[in-house]
């Protein structure tokens, strides 16, 4: 694995898509994003005492227990009023191919790694959230997908796999082989019908890269969260406030 690629290491994949948002983070703990090569920092305006406070969304309602479309989980998505101290902004979906699990058993983490959680959704929508002071930190990326009743099996598969692939596994892509040194479960909040948080952890020359996830189920919808520590080995920790503020808007 190159320190280009370990650089931008995703929710899209190590190599090519979600977060190229946590490339700053690479450089401070997480964020930029990949549009025409532009950092969070040049899509964004850095917020200052004197910009206009951020307007919050109209209500957003969902329909109970029915999937919701593309255009319901944009709306459903988190904006800059719903989370005091972060940017939101957009990122690109992942490209139809990313990593490839060497070992089956290991495919619904890499499919999450990919930000196309298993089984596949019919929509999703993604985000891409930032620190707001001038460092982004932290920076976390999210993405939510319209599932209907298998919404639950996702969860139960990366349960499954997060066991049966703890002591670590190789992926393949276009851009060549990725190692992972192993999975754990880590403790997360009490949140949504169903929650799983865990730990990823990256094989860079030798050197740990953990990556961290909290999925969680609200109904037929599943929101992925994820965030990366490219500066050592510490486990990176995903804001409590983002995830709360999210599943709360879902449920209304």
């Amino acid at each position: 694995m190159t320190r280009r690629r370990i650089a931008r290491i995703t929710t899209a994949a190590l190599a090519a898509a979600l977060t190229l948002g946590l490339t700053t983070a690479c450089e401070g703990d997480g964020g930029e994003k990949k549009d025409e090569g532009k950092s969070v920092a040049e899509q964004q305006p850095t917020p200052s005492a004197t910009a206009p406070p951020a307007v919050p969304s109209p209500p957003f309602v969902a329909p109970t227990g029915t999937p919701l479309t593309k255009a319901e989980l944009d709306k459903a998505m988190l904006v800059a009023a719903d989370v005091p101290g972060f940017n939101v902004g957009p990122m690109d979906a992942p490209p139809p191919q990313g990593e490839i699990a060497e070992k089956p058993e290991c495919a619904p983490l890499i499919s999450v790694l990919n930000g196309q959680p298993e089984p596949a959704g019919s929509a999703a929508a993604y985000r891409q959230l930032t620190g707001a002071n001038k460092n982004l930190k932290p920076a976390v990326s999210e993405y939510l997908t319209s599932h209907g009743p298998s919404a639950a099996t996702v969860l139960s598969r990366l349960r499954a796999a997060a066991t049966a692939c703890k002591g670590g596994f190789s992926t393949r892509s276009d851009s060549g082989p990725s190692s992972y040194k192993g999975v754990k479960e880590l403790p997360g909040q009490r949140v949504g019908d169903d929650s799983f948080t865990y730990q990823l952890t990256a094989d860079f020359e030798g050197e740990p890269v953990p990556l961290v996830f909290q999925v969680v189920r609200q109904g037929p919808t599943v929101a992925t969260f994820y965030t990366a520590n490219f500066e050592g080995p510490t486990t990176p920790t995903i804001p409590a406030a983002v995830v709360t503020a999210q599943i709360a808007k879902l449920k209304k």
